[in-house]
């Protein structure tokens, strides 16, 4: 296939999986993230509270989540309800194509998704770096989405995956909030804007950037284990 090939094929091919990830179900994810994101915003605004970078970070935090949500925990089982799931075994190398596409598409469309949110936090109560603001929750994103898509892979049931990853994600909560997570460099819930009292700002940069890490190459690990689990083919057909 030429390049002049490749090119012409990519819209149609994205408009596809667009209809696929964010088909039924993604709409009311996205309407939920925006009523939380409002109600956030409405609360602080009620509260009084001191407006931030750290703020505005905290309370896009958990609509950035719900996002993430519906397309990366229920993807496998989508596939396999809608028969498609047997027709991409038949493609070679269909899990590179057609996954590492998909969940391309999920956390570009997410970015641009945030990118809008904090606009609106712009506008409406603080202003921020935009794409920086939308950037830096892309880390905690794109390391549940992927965690997801992993547990999809071995539970291949939707509901199983939301359970799996909630569970997860609240036991990493509770450890960080008793303490028992001491270094801030794996706490996933961590907020690059909040510098602790009495922090030297280099060494928070460095706790910063490590995080960072931690969470790209976390989520690196989980989408190629993800990646494994789909060559066992007898357990999804």
């Amino acid at each position: 296939m030429t390049l002049k090939q490749i090119i012409k094929i990519i819209p149609s091919l994205v408009k596809y999986n667009l209809r696929i990830i964010f088909a039924g179900k993604f709409i009311w994810f996205f309407l939920a993230a925006l009523a939380f994101f409002g109600f956030f915003m409405f609360q602080s605004a009620w509260d009084r509270t001191d407006m931030n970078d750290g703020v505005i970070y905290s309370l896009m935090f958990f609509p950035s989540l719900l996002l993430v949500f519906y397309p990366a925990v229920f993807g496998i089982q989508n596939d396999e309800e809608n028969r498609i799931l047997e027709i991409l075994f038949g493609i070679p190398n269909y899990r590179y194509k057609v996954w590492g596409i998909r969940l391309l598409i999920i956390y570009v469309a997410i970015l641009f998704i945030l990118i809008l949110f904090a606009y609106i936090s712009t506008f409406l109560m603080y202003p921020v770096s935009e794409v920086l603001m939308a950037l830096q929750l892309m880390f905690p994103v794109v390391f549940i989405g992927n965690l997801a898509f992993m547990l999809s892979t071995v539970t291949r049931s939707g509901n199983g995956t939301a359970v799996s990853t909630i569970m997860i994600a609240s036991i990493m909560s509770i450890l960080v909030s008793s303490g028992a997570i001491s270094d801030m460099t794996f706490d996933i819930f961590m907020n690059p804007y909040e510098m602790p009292n009495g922090a030297h700002p280099s060494i928070w940069a460095t706790t910063v950037l490590k995080n960072r890490l931690f969470l790209f190459i976390g989520a690196i690990v989980m989408f190629m284990i993800g990646l494994i689990n789909l060559q066992k083919r007898e357990k999804f057909v």
